[in-house]
């Protein structure tokens, strides 16, 4: 037996005037996930445990089969091994992203999508500035980096707001705050002048782009204890495709390996085809293969309609339609990590529709895959992390 795990990150919602009283999931024509809601298990499911932040980073926690509770790694801490950051004991990672703030509103959490390469020049221009014994910066993908700080532990206790949770909102009281909180503001502060000055923000300004204003550091994590590694823990040799580095950091603790598949994004240029085409390859050398796609929920995030439908009619066409065309024993897990309501443009942490597909799977109680015909089955899984248990299931 081979499994698929397909991670439609951000893919459910809530209804919307603009489509007649439906989700994007309900609007979007998706004949395999439809298919795969009549043939086999249709239900809801827990992935973000009460009291935590409604992020990926518990979300895909539980999807992968972890508990996010007993296995918590602060979402810094995840993408830094990502990257390949070691952090020491006294160190903390945050996450930082270049935005764009215009008169004390948000005007974009990503600096207008800035792109990897002018991110990275920017960063540079950062790090040559600001590094010293406290500071290290390092640059990730579009505008996602990691700021590693040294000897401020009490970093993790302070009060953070991510940034696409203010998206057109004024970020006011919003910025780090509790005790120890001004080592960050001053970072903020020092910084601001240097992206003032950027060339990469005044050829982005010329062009009609949104510049990189400001830094935004949030999500602090610690060095990891360790993950118990998936092999281990479940017997099977697994891979995934993922474009973002929190995923590719979960990969990392878990002990998953990471596929580098050509034009695998972290948004809405995302290569559907070679993903899917990738993924479907790797069964060939592994067990288990999980397909993370970041698109849906950076439409949710960005209020785009449209482009939030299109990137789930991708995915089930591109990844879906070849697992279902898969010439031997496969079971599908397909699912959203959270909700990405297009009204508010961030996450909530409200139960997320999954549906499992294949052999020994069944149900049939449903005609068609939606936030809404989930709740229909009364099937209800609590905690997330169980879903992987009934995959997996003998």
């Amino acid at each position: 037996m081979k499994y698929l795990v397909v991670i439609l990150d951000g893919a459910a919602g809530w209804p919307l005037p603009e489509l007649g009283g439906r989700t994007s999931l309900q609007a979007a024509s998706t004949p395999n996930l439809d298919g795969m809601a009549r043939g086999g298990v249709l239900g809801l499911a827990q992935t973000v445990p009460e009291g935590f932040e409604p992020s990926s980073s518990a979300a895909c926690t539980s999807i992968l089969g972890y508990d996010p509770v007993s296995n918590f790694v602060g979402r810094g801490a995840i993408e830094a091994a990502s990257m390949g950051i070691m952090l020491a004991e006294d160190e903390v990672a945050l996450r930082l992203n270049l935005v764009t703030c215009d008169g004390g509103i948000m005007r974009s959490y990503a600096a207008g999508h800035i792109t990897t390469e002018e991110s990275r020049r920017v960063a540079a221009e950062l790090t040559n500035a600001l590094d010293d014994e406290t500071f290290r910066l390092y640059p990730g993908v579009s505008y996602r980096h990691i700021l590693v700080v040294k000897g401020h532990p009490e970093l993790t206790e302070l009060s953070y707001t991510p940034p696409h949770d203010l998206s057109d909102r004024g970020i006011g009281n919003h910025v780090p705050s509790g005790t120890g909180a001004q080592v960050l503001l001053d970072y903020m502060d020092r910084a601001r002048p240097i992206l003032a000055a950027s060339e990469v923000n005044r050829q982005r300004v010329s062009a009609g782009e949104l510049p990189a204003t400001d830094v935004w550091p949030f999500w602090p994590g610690v060095a990891p204890k360790g993950m118990t590694p998936f092999a281990e823990s479940r017997g099977l040799k697994a891979a995934m495709s993922s474009g973002v580095d929190l995923l590719n950091g979960l990969a990392v603790l878990a002990g998953i390996d990471r596929l580098t598949i050509a034009g695998v994004t972290d948004g809405l240029d995302n290569d559907y085809f070679a993903q899917g085409a990738g993924v479907m390859h790797a069964l060939n050398d592994y067990d288990l293969v999980v397909a993370h796609v970041e698109s849906p929920d950076e439409a949710g995030h960005g209020g785009d309609i449209d482009a939030k439908i299109a990137a789930i009619e991708a995915i089930d066409r591109e990844v879906l339609g070849r697992a279902l065309a898969y010439d031997g024993d496969l079971r599908v897990l397909a699912m959203p990590d959270h909700l990405t309501p297009i009204a508010i443009k961030t996450h909530v942490g409200e139960p997320v529709p999954f549906v499992l597909h294949g052999p020994g799977l069944s149900g049939g109680a449903a005609d068609a895959y939606s936030e809404e015909a989930a709740a229909d089955t009364g099937v209800f899984v609590d905690p997330g992390r169980r879903v992987m248990d009934l995959l997996l299931a003998t």
